[in-house]
Order: C-alpha cells, then sequence, then structure tokens
C-alpha cells in the first residue's frame, strides 16, 4: 500500500487524490452547509418553545434505517432526465447528505436548549427577556457544546456517506473503492478506506478542538451567574 501512496501517478491528473479529496470535500461542506441551515434553526425552535418534538425524534429515527445508496440512485433516476450535466448526479447526492445531516444538527441543538438550567431561564424571563433574547443570550450560549456535539457527529456521518456519491459516477475518495473493485485492484481499495478513515479522524479532531475553543470552561456557569446578577441588581433598582 505504501508502494501505491508513493506512486505519482496518484498524485498528479483528474484522477489525483488532491483532487478527489478536494471533491470530497467540497460534497460534504456544500451537504453540512444546507443542513445546518434547515437543522440549527429548528432544533432551536423546537428546544425553545417545545412544539413538534415528536417530529424531531421521528426524523431521527426514520433516518437511521435510510438506505443511502439505494436513495441516491432511485433520485439519479427521476431526477436525472431534468439535467444536462453533472448535476443530474449533484443534486440526488447532495440531497441524500442533507437528509443524513440534518438530524445530527437539529437533535444537537434541540438537546442543548432543552439541558440548560431552568434556573436561568426563569432569572431571564423575570428580568423581562423578550424569547428571542433569551434564545440567543442565554440558551444558546449554554446549549453550545451539544450543538458542537451534533455537528461533529452529522460531519462523520457525511464524510463517510459520500463515498457512495462515485457509485453514480462522481468524484471523490468513493472512486478509488469503486474504480479498486472493478479492477480487482485491491491496494486501491484499501488506500481509498484508508484515506477516508484519516480525513474523518481529522475532521473529528478539528471539531472537537472547534468545541474548547469557542465552549470555554464554565460557559454555562458564567452565563447562569450573569443573569443572576443582573436580576439582583435590577431588584435593587
Amino acid at each position: 500500500m505504501i508502494d501505491w501512496f508513493l506512486n505519482p501517478a496518484q498524485w498528479h491528473g483528474s484522477g489525483g487524490i488532491p483532487t478527489l479529496l478536494a471533491q470530497h470535500l467540497q460534497y460534504s461542506l456544500i451537504s453540512l452547509f444546507i443542513a445546518a441551515l434547515i437543522g440549527l434553526p429548528a432544533g432551536l425552535y423546537v428546544g425553545h418553545t417545545g412544539k413538534g418534538t415528536f417530529l424531531i425524534a421521528g426524523l431521527a429515527n426514520a433516518t437511521r434505517a435510510l438506505p443511502s445508496l439505494g436513495l441516491i440512485v432511485l433520485l439519479v433516476i427521476l431526477v436525472g432526465p431534468y439535467f444536462k450535466s453533472d448535476l443530474a448526479y449533484l443534486v440526488p447526492s447532495i440531497a441524500v447528505l442533507v437528509l443524513i445531516a440534518v438530524p445530527p444538527i437539529m437533535m444537537g441543538a434541540y438537546s442543548g436548549i432543552t439541558s440548560v438550567d431552568p434556573a436561568a431561564v426563569d432569572a431571564a424571563r423575570g428580568m423581562g427577556y423578550r424569547p428571542l433574547a433569551l434564545l440567543l443570550t442565554v440558551e444558546f450560549p449554554c446549549a453550545l457544546p451539544l450543538i458542537f456535539s451534533g455537528f461533529r457527529s452529522a460531519a462523520l456521518q457525511v464524510i463517510s456517506t459520500a463515498t457512495i456519491a462515485a457509485y453514480v459516477s462522481l468524484g471523490g475518495l468513493g472512486r478509488l473503492i469503486i474504480d479498486g473493485r472493478a479492477q480487482n485492484d485491491y491496494m486501491q481499495m484499501a488506500a481509498g478506506a484508508v484515506l477516508v478513515g484519516v480525513l474523518a479522524l481529522i475532521v473529528d479532531l478539528f471539531f472537537g478542538l472547534a468545541s474548547r475553543i469557542a465552549v470555554s470552561p464554565g460557559l454555562t456557569r458564567r452565563t447562569v451567574k450573569g443573569v443572576a446578577i443582573r436580576r439582583q441588581l435590577t431588584n435593587e433598582k
């Protein structure tokens, strides 16, 4: 396998490793961005209002049994005739990846909001915080650890599932696995699997580091304490 990686042919040209890696990241980032636009506001809303909780639970359970490969092939068959370019394969693939990424992001936001200390919420309401201000200045900062956890889970699922995009003639690291299987090149297949695993590990470490930086220790305690102090000062006035 080491010889395969050291072969110059694997690093140059349209099918080289850097190109495939860039394509894989492109599919993953686009999917995560769209999923964040859908899942984060929905999770925050449901967690803040308590409305639609059953929909989140049902969606999360449904996507666990989602046949990703079969769904991509079905969407390609249904959507393909409406496009004359690679969009016929890209749109169905992105749609499936978004569908996979939305539930973890939504559940992370919902769980984060519902786990906020009720004392902080009650104190903020007692001070006259409006619902939006309560959500953004009290609940959201306290929910950040679980929100990051949801994004972390979604990113790992998307990166691992994006390999099947190669099955419908797209690029990405899955090309190494699909093409290797077609050519009975087991070194190429193993290299593809290793690269996907390494990429997933790097992304996991990135989200772990980003979470540590953005969510400093004691954030929840400081938020609760700050609200309590402001309420006390308001009462004294």
